[in-house]
């Protein structure tokens, strides 16, 4: 490790996961426990070792309603991350600080919707413009443009990339291609047995210039949890520990939610480049020693720009980085094993976080040769966070 290397002292040590579907047909308290136990039950544990709650403020689940189903008892450590995807990663960040610190010795992070039967994200909600909060006021500046929906306003962010990089729609399919060949054989995913074709993707009709369809992650129902403990005890458990290498969270300068189109830099992620800096100095490595990376694939164009900011290539050149099977098994750097957001399931990320898990553990549909460490990003556009996990 280089000098600004951090010594481990949390991993995780059980995932879990619901089926992921269009139409769950229960709740998503329900949907939560099942997952919740499911990664306890992954990791030799019962509720009455968990000491803290972890998860988003979108999720409709306070903790104490989780445990009170689960019958955990008493908590010492509770938190709820903001951002929608943003949270993915800070959920087990929140967890691993819980964890380092003795205020909890057990924390499940969870993330349970139905986000496809019940309240479905792409779809205009007027209440956002209306709300008497900071986020209402920032609404009001792009809701009266039409940019009302997440993929209006990554539309804005992609169409400038473009405009400067000389990136086109194919390229943004290249990703959408190589996620659904990776979820084709993940009998998990959705579309488990439906890669498809570039010219599936370009024919594919138009959601927001330049987003087509297979450009946009999928609405799904569905729950994922994951257990994080002291790296002295998951080594003592049922499964193999991932051992937590960084994590980090980062707001960019003058950052808003999703719209952030008054800064100078708009076609990055700054955001981005902030979480990158942190993981790389916290688990003294860089870019090349990563075997594989689970980039937040809400929308195509995102990864791209995610590539540059993490470093795996200059500004612009990702389009070429991702050429030629690129970040398919067997590339330069596979992406998205699972499948991803757009061919597993979007389950905010924390999907993509069980994968990265699997791939430490080695025990992925797509496993990818060796033994160095693992990327995962959370939602882009917004504030965001970021892991990297390794073998114990």
């Amino acid at each position: 490790m280089t000098s600004g290397a951090r010594t481990p002292a949390a991993a995780i040590a059980g995932i879990g996961a619901t089926e992921f579907s269009k139409d769950s047909g229960r709740s998503e308290l329900r949907l939560a426990v099942e997952a919740v136990r499911a990664a306890l039950d992954d990791a030799g544990l019962r509720p009455a070792d968990v000491r803290g709650l972890v998860t988003f403020t979108m999720d409709s689940n306070a903790e104490v309603a989780v445990a009170r189903e689960l019958g955990i008892g008493e908590l010492t450590f509770f938190s709820q991350i903001g951002y929608g995807g943003g949270a993915a990663c800070a959920t087990v960040h929140q967890a691993a600080m819980a964890v380092a610190t003795g205020a909890a010795d057990v924390v499940v992070c969870y993330r349970a919707l139905n986000e496809r039967s019940g309240r479905r994200f792409g779809q205009v909600a007027v209440g956002a413009v209306t709300a008497p909060t900071s986020s209402g006021i920032d609404n009001g500046w792009h809701y009266p443009m039409g940019l009302s929906t997440p993929a209006a306003t990554v539309a804005m962010a992609a169409r400038r990339y473009m405009h400067v990089y000389g990136a086109t729609s194919a390229d943004f399919g290249t990703v959408a291609v190589a996620d659904r060949k990776h979820a084709a054989a993940n009998p998990n995913a959705w579309f488990y047995g439906q890669p498809i074709t570039l010219a599936e993707h370009q024919a594919s009709r138009w959601i927001a210039e330049p987003l087509r369809l297979l450009d946009c992650c999928q609405e799904s129902d569905g729950a994922v949890a994951i257990v994080v403990t002291s790296l002295d005890r998951a080594r003592d458990l049922r499964a193999d520990p991932a051992v937590i290498l960084a994590a980090a969270q980062g707001a960019g300068p003058d950052q808003f939610t999703m719209t952030s189109y008054y800064r100078d830099e708009l076609t990055g992620l700054p955001e981005m480049g902030v979480v990158a800096r942190q993981l790389w100095q916290h688990a003294g490595i860089g870019p090349a020693e990563i075997r594989t990376a689970v980039l937040y694939d809400h929308f195509t164009p995102y990864v791209l720009m995610q590539l540059e900011e993490l470093g795996f290539c200059p500004r612009g050149e990702a389009r070429h980085f991702i050429a030629g099977g690129g970040i398919e098994l067997g590339g330069r750097l596979p992406v998205n094993t699972h499948g991803g957001q757009l061919g597993e399931a979007y389950i905010h990320g924390m999907n993509g976080i069980a994968e990265a898990v699997r791939q430490v553990r080695g025990t992925s549909v797509n496993q990818v040769a060796g033994d160095g460490p693992v990327l995962v990003t959370a939602g882009t556009g917004v504030p965001t966070s970021g892991l990297i996990l390794g073998a114990a």
